[in-house]
């Protein structure tokens, strides 16, 4: 298991090449677009057609990863570029999301409404996968009390012998309850690239920014829209807030409850909420409606779950 462990961290390390970067002027500083408050990306996939967004790329251009004349305009960008600047990871992941964004976007007349699609046909497509581990994770809890005797039988025990019993008892158990312990893993191994290749579709594809989805402009902060008088921004600060406070609560929910693990759950609950809120105020309006639509499919789906026991 562990050489599998070792292949799947050195496939991931080849892959992940090209992340989203920032796009900075001649003293290094972040370029920030005024208008919507949204850092400017360096390496963008496709062309902006908004004039200012344009004029304010043409003039750090030296700055970009690619020149912009070799850049097609979004709605012209294909699955596959010859001349593509990244590597393996923008190939396999980002480019074929940003391409099927720019698609359905095209077909439905609306960028906003593409990425909450697009999020939702991922998380059903992974949908056994999360179900597999929800349901690990409820044997987990369930095996609690055994794994908490094997740990207070063999307190004191460090020599060979006792180590290797209470190996096996514990994969006894396991085995019993048909848990396989690294599984959650292996699926969090596959979700969290599709996560962050989502995110930088959506990051380097300038059309979602230059869209608007009903109050939302796609490019602007809520930060940047409250601060202009929109206080429709509001509502997606609340409605993050909400279904990732939801979210974290039912997946905590699995876990060990024993006094000691309750009270740092109770923790990480607030502290997670807290800490994603805050940073919501500089998310897109874009990434904010996918990280909304997501968790909520999350919140319904655990609900699903757990009454079916």
């Amino acid at each position: 298991m562990k050489k599998k462990l070792v292949v799947v961290f050195a496939i991931i390390l080849l892959t992940l090449t090209g992340c989203t970067k920032t796009l900075v002027d001649d003293n290094k500083k972040t370029v920030v677009n005024e208008k919507t408050g949204q850092n400017l990306t360096a390496n963008i996939l496709c062309l902006p057609e908004d004039e200012s967004l344009l004029a304010e790329y043409q003039k750090y251009e030296k700055n970009l990863s690619v020149k912009l004349n070799d850049l097609p305009k979004c709605t012209n960008m294909k699955i596959y570029e010859k001349k593509s600047y990244n590597g393996l990871w923008v190939g396999l992941f980002v480019r074929p999301l940003a391409y099927a964004i720019i698609q359905v976007g095209k077909w439905l007349g609306n960028y906003g409404l593409s990425v909450m699609l697009i999020g939702l046909l991922i998380k059903i497509i992974i949908l056994p996968l999360s179900a597999k581990t929800s349901r690990q994770q409820e044997a987990m809890k369930l095996i609690q009390p055994e794994m908490e005797r094997i740990e207070k039988k063999y307190a004191n025990k460090n020599d060979q012998e006792s180590m290797m019993k209470k190996s096996q008892e514990t994969l006894a158990i396991y085995q019993k309850y048909n848990i396989n312990p690294m599984s959650s893993c292996l699926v969090a191994f596959i979700q969290l690239p599709l996560f962050f290749a989502f995110l930088e579709a959506i990051n380097r594809v300038p059309a979602i920014f230059e869209n608007y989805f009903w109050r939302f402009q796609l490019g602007t902060t809520p930060f940047v829209g409250l601060k202009q008088g929109n206080y429709y921004y509001a509502i997606l600060i609340i409605l993050i807030l909400i279904f990732t406070a939801l979210s974290f609560k039912h997946s905590m929910a699995t876990m060990s409850s024993s006094p000691e693990q309750v009270k740092q759950t109770k923790f990480m609950l607030i502290f997670m909420t807290v800490f994603i809120g805050i940073a919501s105020f500089q998310l897109p309006s874009a990434i904010a409606l996918y990280w909304v639509v997501t968790n909520a499919f999350t919140v319904v789906q655990m609900a699903i779950m757990k009454k079916r026991g």
